[in-house]
């Protein structure tokens, strides 16, 4: 009842809202091309050991400063590091920094200079160490760019990763020295991740330092046996073969095995784990215990998830904990070791909904800490003076989340601010304060300091008031949330975005906007720049409509999983029936009704367009997937298993076996150098719908990656897209 009655008092809100706005028209130059509606944040936040934090600002002359603020009052206590220092020996002028790390004893700052893109998470850059004690500045390395730069915990040595071998720096010795000598492009990557495990396993660095920084653990990946995948740059005279590797689901992955480096020895030990392409080790970290190096391992099902602990001087490795699903189960970065060293946290779907679990250091289970029908969605940290664990979660609504206490025996929950909308946060060191960070769908970010001990505010870092002003100006609507339940009695969520001059009485057409992929959530009350372009679309004449279909995140594991072997099935279904839902309102015209996605919502719209052919009158499908035979194993096997277990989970959902189905106006985009979804995907699918005689049309974007983006690009391809749907929907 509760939850029905916060999202009546939502809609009014907007309902309200809309009469709020103003005469302007929201042009696509100013979403897409110029800053007019980006929010501002708090760049390059960092709480440090004091309990104060630092931030980066810009100077009046436009160089970058880290200054340090006492977090309580505001107060600028200190400049920790002005841009114009970062002059290196040859430079006539300073060289501007995009980000930094402080060491853990904080005596030292690297900053990354010319960063350069290598696939979604990674990148390489040149990187200068500012020692603070002694105000000097000095290049990380005189080898180049370089990638994954870790410091060690008393901030005297760091690693990085230099052509797929492993580097340590020592900085009282100004000594440079090779942990690795074999790898090897395409062959061997020593310390950070390959394609497929940074993809899907979101982690570049795989190495990491002991606590008393004596050993340096790091996952080699032996890749030579993965088939290798070859697009093309069109920038030159000759296209440029770009050639990397990617095991396509069913086939080889790399072969991977852990080491741990003695830093006083120069030996490297090698972790008693049996080499196999068939098993995954997701994550490497360092307990407590400086001997002690954990290790997740996983089957390749990915239905068994295993903690062991190695030995840092043999070898040798314990289990600890063995997790099994019928389904899959999803890797996190939530466990942690408890300074007591008797016991860690764990992160767990085992009761069917997300929650964290306290087990001793041998594996024993002592205590399931959170409880309910609700996920849990980040761990920020536990307070072992307070014996407090902070942590956002999904308890009072799917569609928002909030930041909650509770004690390590699992009671005295409490959240932590009276908000509504979605809410995260950062805590510092001492657990006194925390940077609080929300927003809801008609308001961006606004970031504060928060109280611990109750969520009260203390004062405001980024309100983004400017913003706020500056969207009054406009004529815009905001989204409106609704639910229905399907002929299958699944109730799902959506929210429509009407236009601002709606008049119920008329019948408008409708575009559906889809993601619908495993875990992910689209239709919730957070504020999202995109939903900037619905609302031009929505001022062009259209109601746009957006529903989360099974599969997605949190609304725990049955919901989530309910797609296994069979993905798309059923996210197909729930997409049509959420179209002839629609199409039942009296203000909708049932003739005209779309649907367009990225990625994918590509796929969903492609397979929406042709299993579902009588509902939907045109389609977009940006970056699809159109065979799950073309994607890589780590996201596809969870899913449906191999092509060679599963052949029917395939064969079935995948868009480019359906072609012969297609009614409506379809659209195809895909960038050419996507290294994720690969162009192949949509050339499959041309040449499916050229075989069948089908009437489509196309937009590739030469040189461009999954997220076509760039310069001008973005607002090119929102464009074309906002011109074909007044065409053709």
């Amino acid at each position: 009842m509760i939850r029905f009655l916060l999202l009546n008092l939502i809609t009014l809100h907007f309902i309200f809202s809309l009469s709020a706005q103003g005469e302007r028209e929201i042009t696509l130059e100013e979403i897409f091309y110029t800053p007019s509606f980006a929010a501002q944040t708090v760049r390059g936040m960092n709480f440090l050991k004091s309990g104060d934090y630092a931030v980066l600002e810009r100077s009046f002359y436009g160089m970058p400063n880290i200054i340090q603020y006492e977090t309580s009052s505001g107060i600028a206590m200190d400049t920790i590091f002005r841009g114009r220092m970062l002059l290196p020996d040859g430079a006539e002028r300073p060289i501007a920094f995009d980000s930094y790390v402080l060491s853990k004893d904080e005596s030292k700052i690297l900053l990354a200079c010319n960063m350069t893109r290598q696939y979604r998470h990674s990148y390489l850059a040149d990187y200068y160490v500012w020692d603070r004690d002694f105000e000097t500045l000095a290049p990380l390395t005189l080898k180049g760019k370089v990638i994954a730069p870790h410091f060690s915990p008393d901030g005297s040595k760091i690693s990085f990763v230099f052509k797929n071998n492993l580097y340590i720096k020592d900085f009282e010795t100004g000594e440079e020295y090779a942990v690795t000598t074999d790898g090897e492009k395409n062959e061997i990557i020593n310390g950070v991740a390959d394609w497929v495990y940074e993809e899907e396993f979101i982690r570049v660095r795989y190495h990491d330092w002991s606590v008393d920084g004596k050993h340096l653990a790091y996952i080699k990946f032996n890749e030579k046996e993965v088939p290798e995948f070859t697009m093309q740059r069109y920038g030159s005279l000759y296209p440029e073969n770009i050639k990397f590797k990617y095991p396509k689901a069913g086939e080889k992955n790399s072969t991977v095995s852990v080491h741990m480096y003695n830093v006083d020895s120069a030996i490297n030990v090698n972790v008693g784990l049996s080499g196999s392409s068939d098993q995954y080790i997701p994550r490497i970290k360092w307990t407590k215990n400086h001997s002690k190096l954990a290790i997740l391992r996983m089957n390749r099902h990915q239905n068994e998830l295993e903690m062991l602990f190695a030995d840092a001087h043999k070898g040798a490795v314990t289990s600890i904990l063995v997790e099994r699903n019928k389904r899959y189960i999803d890797i996190n970065d939530h466990w942690m070791f408890l300074n007591d060293q008797k016991h860690f946290l764990w992160v767990s779907e085992m009761d069917g909904y997300k929650h964290v679990y306290l087990y001793d250091i041998s594996g024993k289970l002592v205590r399931q800490i959170t409880k309910g029908e609700f996920d849990v969605t980040d761990v920020y940290g536990y307070d072992s003076r307070e014996q407090k664990l902070y942590y956002q979660s999904s308890e009072e609504t799917a569609l928002e989340r909030y930041v909650y206490s509770i004690d390590i025996k699992g009671k005295n929950n409490k959240k932590l601010g009276e908000y509504i909308g979605w809410c995260s946060a950062k805590f510092n060191k001492t657990f006194d304060y925390f940077v609080h960070t929300h927003s809801d769908v008609s308001s961006p970010y606004r970031v504060t300091v928060n109280m611990s001990l109750d969520g009260s505010e203390v004062r405001v870092l980024e309100d983004n008031e400017g913003l706020k002003e500056l969207l009054k100006d406009y004529r815009l609507s905001y989204p409106e949330f609704f639910k229905f339940k399907t002929s299958e009695q699944v109730e799902l969520n959506g929210y429509m975005i009407k236009p601002t001059d709606f008049n119920p009485r008329k019948k408008y057409p409708v575009l559906m906007y889809v993601y619908g992929g495993p875990g992910s959530q689209m239709v919730k009350n957070q504020w999202n720049h995109q939903s900037l372009y619905h609302q031009y679309l929505a001022n062009m004449g259209y109601i746009i409509a957006c529903v989360d279909n099974r599969g997605t995140g949190g609304r725990g594991e049955e919901f989530k999983k309910s797609t296994y072997l069979n993905l798309g099935k059923y996210e197909t279904i729930d997409q049509i029936e959420a179209a002839k839902y629609l199409a039942n309102l009296s203000y909708v015209d049932k003739f005209r009704i779309g649907i367009w996605g990225w990625s994918y919502g590509g796929y969903m719209a492609a397979l929406c367009m042709t299993k579902g052919a009588d509902v939907f009158k045109a389609g977009i499908a940006v970056a699809p997937v159109s065979n799950w035979r073309y994607y890589d194993t780590i996201y596809t096997e969870r899913y449906l298993r191999t092509p060679q277990e599963n052949p029917e989970g395939y064969d079935e959902n995948s868009p480019v076996n359906f072609v012969e189905k297609l009614k409506g106006n379809f659209m195809l985009v895909h960038g050419m150098a996507d290294d994720n979804v690969h162009l192949q995907n949509s050339t499959a699918l041309c040449t499916a719908l050229v075989n069948e005689n089908k009437d489509f049309d196309i937009a590739f974007y030469p040189d461009k990656a999954h997220g076509i983006s760039g310069g001008i690009t973005r607002l090119h391809l929102f464009t074309k897209m906002a011109n074909y749907l007044k065409e053709n929907l």
